[in-house]
């Protein structure tokens, strides 16, 4: 299942356990933060087209993170006219941990990953 939301004028993709790198948002790490701008959501079964919203859908994400992008350089130049400026940007972004997907009163989480068990034959040590 996914869903599609609009967030900082631009719009994601995610699921369930995923981590975005969105636009930075006000809010420190550790916060729990509702984004409510959903255009789309697909499960196996159905899919719900927003106009331009989906009515009742509510994505619940944690900050995770605040953080800076990789600088870019934006270098002006006129030929001929000795005019050179070179500057530097980098963009701040917040990261998000997507942690459940809730439309309708049907919360949609991230399926827990099972850990495997370490065999007790395989840790068998030898001595030589």
């Amino acid at each position: 299942m996914f869903a599609v939301i609009q967030t900082g004028g631009k719009q994601y993709t995610v699921h369930p356990g995923d981590t975005l790198e969105v636009e930075l948002l006000p809010f420190v790490p550790g916060t729990a933060v509702d984004l409510d701008q959903v255009l789309l959501i697909a499960t196996d079964s159905e899919t719900l087209v927003g106009a331009p919203l989906v009515a009742g859908a509510v994505v619940k994400t944690t900050v995770a993170r605040q953080g800076r992008g990789k600088k870019i350089i934006v270098f002006k130049y006129r030929s001929k006219k000795r005019y050179r400026r070179k500057t530097g940007h980098r963009q701040n972004y917040t990261y998000l941990t997507i942690d459940e997907v809730v439309v309708n009163g049907t919360s949609y989480r991230a399926e827990a990953k099972a850990v495997a068990e370490p065999d007790e034959e395989a840790t068998v040590e030898t001595t030589a």
